[in-house]
């Protein structure tokens, strides 16, 4: 949901599937190797268990009714392919329909380590292994119900519920910090510095603070919410529509927070 990209996603052919090129299939497999060794002991057990479960290839990139076939049978859940880069709307639509959308391509190397966009290596390692709990498909499908009729303004504040939690989202449990946010899990940089780094400030999670905390896409967080375990996300999904427009609301009557990072590329 970023505004540009400089990807173009490839197109399935009629049977849903893509041809990828043996570069593409080889910077897969660099990037799912150096991840599972980066994750070991900082990744969520709801995380290894739904990674177990999709048996990702480690040599190609799947294809996506290769996942969908394993999250259609845990939760109802689909891979969806998109373009690089869709609208709130769609976003929002799909994600209601339990569709996870997928854009289908992956980074080049010279963004190995970062990339603002989000690449099929993200969606695919990051995200889908906890598409298979029924308490994080729950609430993806919940989330997307949220932004449907929501206005734009609206849409802003409800973007920092995703990012806190299904993008970034951490776990303080009995066996220390673990993390189940796919924006970190498919990051090696962002990983190791949301597991360690001091300065970092990590905060029970509290809906209403999460909707006022800014955030920026091009930096490594400085802010962090934990639950304590990722069936947690329940008790934010029983929250009404109407219920989570009046948090949205207040949010909006009492501002943001001040941003922890220059407020020119604040979110």
């Amino acid at each position: 949901m970023a505004k540009g990209t400089n990807y173009v996603s490839r197109v399935p052919d009629e049977a849903g599937n893509i041809q990828w090129s043996d570069e593409e299939n080889s910077i897969w497999q660099e990037l799912i190797t150096r991840q599972l060794a980066c994750i070991e002991g900082k990744a969520c057990d709801e995380y290894h268990e739904g990674l177990a479960k999709l048996n990702l290839p480690l040599e190609r990139i799947p294809q996506l009714e290769e996942v969908s076939q394993v999250i259609r049978k845990e939760t109802g859940w689909e891979c969806y392919p998109v373009p690089a880069l869709i609208g709130f709307g769609e976003f929002f639509r799909l994600l209601s329909e339990k569709k996870f959308p997928v854009a289908t391509f992956i980074r080049n190397r010279e963004e190995m380590d970062y990339l603002q966009e989000p690449d099929i290596f993200h969606e695919i390692f990051g995200h889908c292994p906890l598409l298979t709990n029924p308490s994080f498909a729950n609430y993806t499908e919940a989330y997307g119900k949220m932004g449907l009729n929501a206005s734009k303004e609206q849409r802003v504040f409800l973007a920092r519920l995703y990012w806190f939690t299904i993008e970034f989202g951490l776990l303080d449990t009995p066996k220390g910090l673990r993390i189940y946010g796919g924006g970190v899990l498919s990051s090696p940089g962002e990983t190791d510095y949301a597991m360690t780094n001091q300065e970092v400030e990590r905060k029970a999670f509290d809906i209403l603070d999460v909707l006022r905390t800014p955030y920026r896409i091009d930096i490594m967080q400085p802010v962090y919410y934990m639950l304590s375990k990722v069936s947690d996300l329940d008790n934010i999904r029983k929250f009404e529509v109407d219920e989570i427009m009046e948090l949205v609301a207040k949010a909006q009557m009492l501002g943001l927070h001040p941003a922890k990072f220059p407020e020119k590329q604040a979110s």
